[in-house]
């Protein structure tokens, strides 16, 4: 009784301060995105998604020393699918209309689903070793310098606004972004802990916390960033943090971890979790491709959509 007590405890709390904290990050990042000259757009694929991606980086590293893997592969995997279906299909049902621009679904959308369908080719040839590590950090890197290079051009086009602006960033604002950071990172941490350990009491098999708790619970932070980014009508920096966020997920997250040790793949998540992953990108990607906005309905449709693989998922497990 006292451990439910206890673990229901940190989880509303971790849940509290893990809110108020994307809160304050997503103020004061784009405060120093302004400053800098960085566009919401950038912001949200690198240090937003990055960021925020660090709970599911570390599960799998976790995963690793623990001696299990293939648990990293489901929770990357998993949170991919809720970082599209769930947090942008709630995203655009509770608040405003997400939008975008071409240039953003041209190199990150079509990015998620490149690293997506490189990352089912990897696990149909078997195991994800240290080969597949080092190419899918390559891809990373190659994206990243693409990413800069479209940050020199906008840094370029805005020189004037920044000198502008040169005198408007605080030691305060810096400060807050910090502790805003880690307290948005370790909160979320807390908040998976908590769940896991709760799943755990109530006997929920381990391979549905780890594909649906563990996955949800380690993009929390993706969910209260963009849904919080959303609420303040900063689109861009909602659909670029999930965008980014799974990217990084399975060129990161899988592809370090693929460099200690070789990473076992599940059949299930060959013949399902992979391809509704990568149907999951180009239905999406089809939502957006003419107006460049998700409605609510379409929102909802997302939702639904997580609703009927969830059942499905589960059902076949068991």
């Amino acid at each position: 009784m006292i451990s439910w007590i206890i673990l229901l405890f940190l989880f509303l709390i971790s849940l509290l301060i893990l809110i108020k904290a994307a809160d304050v990050f997503v103020e004061n990042l784009v405060e120093i995105g302004r400053y800098l000259g960085i566009s919401q757009v950038i912001l949200g694929i690198t240090v937003a998604a990055g960021g925020t991606s660090l709970p599911e980086f570390g599960s799998a590293i976790i995963s690793v020393l623990t001696g299990s893997p293939d648990l990293g592969v489901g929770v990357v995997i998993g949170s991919n699918i809720w970082n599209i279906a769930g947090i942008i299909g709630i995203a655009a049902s509770i608040s405003c209309v997400i939008s975008t621009n071409r240039d953003e679904i041209r190199r990150d959308g079509i990015m998620v689903l490149i690293t997506s369908t490189i990352l089912l080719f990897f696990m149909v040839l078997g195991d994800i070793n240290t080969l597949t590590g080092i190419i899918l950090i390559s891809i990373y890197v190659i994206y990243l310098y693409i990413l800069i290079k479209k940050q020199q051009k906008y840094s370029k086009n805005h020189e004037k606004t920044k000198k502008i602006n040169i005198k408007s960033l605080s030691f305060k604002i810096i400060l807050l972004t910090i502790i805003s950071f880690f307290a948005l990172i370790i909160s979320a941490r807390i908040l998976v802990f908590s769940a896991v350990e709760i799943a755990s009491l109530a006997q929920v098999p381990e391979i549905i916390v780890g594909l649906f708790g563990l996955a949800i619970g380690t993009s929390m932070a993706e969910l209260v960033v963009t849904v919080t980014s959303a609420r303040k009508n900063m689109c861009s920096l909602a659909v670029g943090t999930v965008l980014g966020s799974n990217i990084f997920n399975i060129l990161i997250g899988i592809g370090v971890p693929a460099l200690f040790v070789k990473i076992p793949v599940e059949p299930l998540s060959i013949l399902i979790d992979a391809p509704v992953l990568i149907i999951i990108t180009i239905i999406l990607l089809l939502f957006m491709r003419s107006k460049m906005e998700l409605s609510r309905k379409e929102g909802i449709t997302l939702i639904l959509i997580y609703g009927v693989y969830a059942f499905l998922r589960i059902f076949l497990l068991t």
